[in-house]
């Protein structure tokens, strides 16, 4: 496994001002995000324990699973939670042409839009993501200044984080994966996590301990918008 920043340098944001790191730190909100998905159960199993804790969240999803599992990828916009385009299939910006990576984002756009509420005949939740901006994380946190320009042209926000859970590390265990949120995480922080076969085996144990650590410290989760 390369190394990783648990928690975003503070340098970072501010030599990458056209990407979102963090958002306001006046008021006591968390953000969750969850890339990769949706994926079979796993998303189902992160959207029961959301609801749980009346939390939302912002899921950032690849294009073929969405073909693949349409089902669960409207239950996400059902429970009112934010999307995100995360590229047709989790593209490395940094190898691949601004062509390629736009071409493969919008690919991924005409899917998401294909299975909005008004065409799908999916009663649209009042939170639903659609009030929102085009939002976009880059898969592995790499993309080109050029990718970043032509994205923000075509209305995206891109989205980066403040804090790694390191879920889909698997030299780590569920013990050290709730430190690094627990330790890390302050008002306005963006926290990611993956809802991925890969990285389930710490989600669910580090997400509902997450939930209760900082619901009993008067945080609020919200979806991004």
């Amino acid at each position: 496994m390369k190394p990783y920043f648990v928690k975003t340098p503070s340098l970072v944001p501010v030599l990458y001002q056209h990407q979102i790191w963090n958002f306001s730190s006046k008021q006591k909100n968390i953000y969750l995000t969850f890339d990769d998905g949706p994926t079979p159960k796993i998303t189902d199993w992160v959207l029961d324990t959301l609801q749980q804790y009346k939390a939302s969240a912002t899921f950032f999803c690849i294009g073929e699973n969405i073909e693949a599992h349409p089902t669960f990828f409207k239950r996400i916009i059902n429970n009112g939670h934010s999307i995100g385009n995360h590229t047709y299939n989790h593209l490395n910006g940094w190898k691949t042409s601004t062509k390629d990576y736009v071409s493969s984002i919008l690919k991924t756009e005409e899917i998401i839009q294909n299975l909005k509420p008004e065409t799908s005949n999916l009663k649209p939740h009042p939170d639903s993501y659609r009030d929102s901006n085009f939002l976009f994380r880059p898969p592995y946190g790499k993309i080109k200044s050029s990718q970043t320009k032509s994205l923000q042209k075509l209305g995206y926000k891109i989205i980066m984080w403040s804090v790694l859970s390191a879920d889909f590390d698997i030299t780590i265990d569920a013990e050290k994966c709730l430190d690094n949120v627990i330790k890390n995480t302050q008002n306005g922080s963006v926290i990611v996590f993956h809802d991925s076969e890969k990285a389930f085996e710490k989600l669910k144990v580090v997400l509902p301990k997450v939930l209760v650590h900082f619901s009993k410290k008067g945080y609020s989760f919200k979806r991004i918008k």
